[in-house]
């Protein structure tokens, strides 16, 4: 069993793990999607990774929501992974609503200046 220290020493190894591949996720789709669909896509990841879930009922520790219902759905089955899919459905649809935010007040199109009488507008990139 993981005494309280080794817990906490593995619980930050692996948000650090997360939060590193998460920046280098971010800077990669940044460079060649567009920054609504990098959004929506480092938001998931980020809920993927970061949702935590109790593994079993009578545990006083979490772990990542992910792992736990993957190896409840494959040695107990479904009904015994809900308790860990559900915090997952939720974090997923807030990635998801958050996305759709940011895709709609910080990432939207510029418009483009207005053209002065007689000259043709500029073209948009």
């Amino acid at each position: 069993m993981l005494s309280e220290e080794s817990y906490l020493m593995a619980l930050y190894a692996y948000t650090g793990a997360a939060a590193l591949m998460l920046l280098c996720l971010a800077w990669w789709l940044g460079r060649s999607w567009r920054a609504g669909w990098a959004a929506l896509a480092v938001l998931l990841a980020a809920a993927l990774l970061l949702t935590p879930a109790y593994p079993k009922e009578g545990v006083s520790t979490m772990a990542p929501a992910l792992i736990v219902a993957g190896f409840q759905l494959f040695t107990e089955g479904y009904e015994a992974s809900l308790h860990a899919l559900r915090p997952l459905g939720i974090a997923c649809g807030l990635a998801v609503v958050l996305a759709l935010l940011l895709r709609l007040s910080v990432f939207r199109p510029r418009k483009a200046p207005a053209a002065p009488p007689g000259r043709p507008a500029p073209k948009a990139s």
